[in-house]
């Protein structure tokens, strides 16, 4: 087991901004990334689940990656999610990713088609044949509907460029299992096992939760580093109210982040459809839990 972070170990992943008619903020993207780097982002995901990939073009994405470029410069790492359901197509957005200036690529397990095993893995080899940014592979079979199995994960850790997953499993077990056989680096994909998986050799986290308050998440794993378990423990228990709020609420975390991100006066605009903005009531509840995480 290794504790390797090829990406760094706090990592956000971003909301895209949009401009209020719907275009998308480059502007906006550049100040926010410069925010969270500043507040403790080691890396940013961008055209991640939370970043609205389904629904942002293939030039959107690039101009995106450019953008975050130029605000971030060498201060963080930029990881851009170029996962599709089509093999061909997400080694074009690869290409592109790598040559608008990615230092890594989040890969998300194929969805609809529900492939196979040997299929999943020749998918994410192919990929990883095509360009030369490291990958990190993205499970999270409760969208894809197609599980990157453990054995899976195994013969995928021998090639050069598979370097980490970002984990949303909810299968502690099996991530574990990889942790220990492997030189993966497991970034926890759920705000609610940050700490726990960062305790059992993970590298870090890929939150969606760091939008509103990188700071406290970076505390959490600072806390950890430093030997104090006990204020670590607490402090990750003291965001529960707002990552459960932001995460399981039945509401997808790009609506809730840029809920809180528009009541914070930053960039974050409208969601793009089929997503729909939340209800006055929601909003009021996620603000509340802000306010009294960030009260001290």
């Amino acid at each position: 087991m290794t504790t390797s972070r090829p990406f760094g170990r706090t990592l956000c992943a971003m909301i895209t901004p949009f401009t209020e008619s719907g275009a998308l903020d480059l502007d906006g993207a550049r100040r926010l990334a410069d925010r969270l780097v500043a507040d403790g982002c080691d890396g940013l995901v961008l055209s991640g689940t939370t970043g609205e990939s389904p629904t942002t073009t293939d030039a959107e994405k690039a101009a995106l990656i450019t953008a975050v470029r130029e605000a971030v410069g060498d201060r963080a790492s930029i990881v851009a999610g170029v996962g599709t359901f089509d093999t061909l197509h997400t080694i074009e957005l690869a290409l592109a990713a790598e040559k608008a200036g990615a230092d890594g690529l989040l890969v998300v397990a194929p969805y609809y088609s529900k492939p196979p095993q040997d299929a999943v893995e020749a998918h994410f080899r192919e990929i990883a044949d095509a360009c030369g940014l490291p990958l990190a592979l993205y499970d999270v079979p409760a969208r894809t509907g197609t599980r990157i199995e453990p054995d899976t994960l195994l013969r995928l850790a021998e090639h050069p460029r598979i370097v980490a997953v970002k984990d949303c499993s909810y299968d502690f077990l099996a991530a574990q299992k990889v942790i220990s056989r492997t030189e993966l680096a497991y970034y926890a994909g759920c705000d609610e096992h940050n700490l726990a998986l960062y305790a059992v050799g993970g590298a870090g986290y890929i939150s969606t939760v760091a939008n509103v308050v990188p700071a406290h998440l970076r505390a959490v794993l600072d806390a950890f580093e430093a030997g104090d378990t006990p204020v670590s423990a607490r402090l990750q228990q003291r965001a529960t109210p707002l990552i459960e709020l932001m995460m399981a609420a039945g509401l997808p975390g790009a609506v809730t982040a840029k809920a809180l991100l528009r009541e914070l006066g930053l960039p974050a605009g409208p969601v793009r459809a089929p997503l729909r903005p939340v209800g006055r009531e929601a909003v009021d509840g996620l603000l509340a839990a802000y306010q009294s995480l960030t009260a001290g």
